[in-house]
């Protein structure tokens, strides 16, 4: 919340701060924080992994790192807040391309060592949207695109966020059919909005690119240029908040602009900003007392 930068009148600051203070008493509710050392209260009957963050101390779990504990089934792992971006094997990310060789490409991933992706292992021409294939010794990665929705993004905004707002999920394209836009949350805090291109995995590669080719001309529509617009304002705008991004979450607030007659340029004003913070402070609430009951 610290790099937030809006002219508030005195009104706006007092909402913006009440429902700021509103989500963090949330926040401390619903999640267990750990510093360095402490232990994290695990089942001694089942079978616990221990992933990033945590260590074995003794028969104890312990963090290693300061953060919010994270449990997916018998996987327990420590979440740094405000991190930079570490990646990991499978990872899906977005980049640019920064440097051309004659066998491969180098991109820039929003972290401190390069990646490459070797031309060979291309589905599709220009491709700057890869996964983690492996991470070397020095640091740097080797991308490989899986299959041939990994290629060239075009038509639309490649926008910068913390890396720490994006959480690892099993999904993380999306089509926004409501809009005629895909929407992809890059592990490395690259996000892509941009006009929906249908990929057929079972069509051979030479028909891919004369379609890639025909479609490079082609007329995005004013609407769906418009709705670009907004949901890339909506992801600027939960950013900035410091909420973690989803797509159900960018949708209600793109959403949210649309029904409260807001202009595409105006949700980047100080009152949309406050309308979706307290919006959102008022969504937890309701989840938690359906969760535990009236506080």
């Amino acid at each position: 919340m610290g790099d937030l930068r809006l002219r508030l009148n005195q009104t706006q600051r007092v909402r913006l701060e009440a429902a700021l203070h509103e989500l963090q008493i949330l926040a401390a509710a619903a999640a267990a924080a750990v510093t360095f050392a402490d232990n994290i209260p695990v089942n001694p009957e089942d079978t616990i992994l221990k992933g990033h963050g945590t260590s074995d101390q003794d028969g104890e779990v312990v963090a290693t790192v300061c953060g919010v504990v994270e449990r997916v089934q018998n996987l327990v792992c420590v979440r740094t807040l405000r991190a930079r971006y570490k990646p990991q094997k499978g990872d899906i990310v977005i980049g640019r391309v920064s440097e051309i060789a004659s066998k491969r490409w180098r991109l820039e991933i929003n972290f401190s060592q390069g990646a490459v992706l070797m031309l060979s292992s291309m589905n599709l021409p220009d491709g700057i949207q890869a996964e983690v294939r492996h991470i070397q010794h020095d640091g740097s990665l080797d991308l490989q695109p899986r299959s041939q929705k990994y290629g060239k993004l075009q038509r639309g905004q490649l926008l910068t966020v913390p890396a720490y707002l994006v959480k690892r999920r099993k999904q993380h394209f999306h089509h926004l059919e409501q809009y005629d836009a895909d929407l992809i949350l890059g592990c490395n805090g690259f996000i892509w909005v941009g006009e929906h291109v249908a990929v057929d995995e079972g069509t051979n590669l030479n028909e891919d690119q004369h379609k890639l080719s025909m479609e490079v001309e082609a007329f995005t529509p004013l609407e769906t240029r418009r709705h670009i617009c907004r949901l890339a304002n909506a992801v600027r705008v939960l950013s900035a908040l410091g909420f973690t991004l989803t797509v159900e979450l960018i949708i209600q607030t793109a959403e949210a602009s649309l029904s409260s007659h807001v202009e595409i340029s105006d949700m980047l004003g100080a009152e949309f900003y406050v309308q979706t913070a307290e919006r959102e402070a008022k969504r937890r609430a309701d989840l938690s007392r359906r969760m535990n009951g009236p506080r």
